[in-house]
């Protein structure tokens, strides 16, 4: 196994684990936003109401985008074990 081929092992990873959990950081990211937006032209200070719809905005991605970030999960690494054989010898 050449360094080339552990770099490109690594790069696929790094894009798998990227295209992964977008999904669940941009959706934490808009609901901040938007909840800070709210508490800055309400003026409420309250530290505990941006953590609550972060959660549900989580858990409904979760539920929605789950099943597609688990088959591309299990499709990543039946690749990467079914390519052993080929990367060794």
């Amino acid at each position: 196994m050449t360094a080339q081929q552990v770099f490109a092992i690594g790069q696929q990873g790094l894009f798998q684990l990227l295209l992964v959990a977008a999904p669940l950081l941009l959706s934490a990211l808009v609901v901040g936003l938007v909840v800070s937006i709210f508490q800055a032209a309400t003026q409420i200070n309250e530290a505990t109401l941006s953590f609550v719809p972060k959660i549900i905005a989580a858990v409904v991605v979760l539920a929605l985008a789950g099943p597609w970030m688990m088959t591309s999960l299990v499709e990543y690494l039946r690749s990467i074990l079914l390519s052993i054989p080929s990367t060794v010898a």
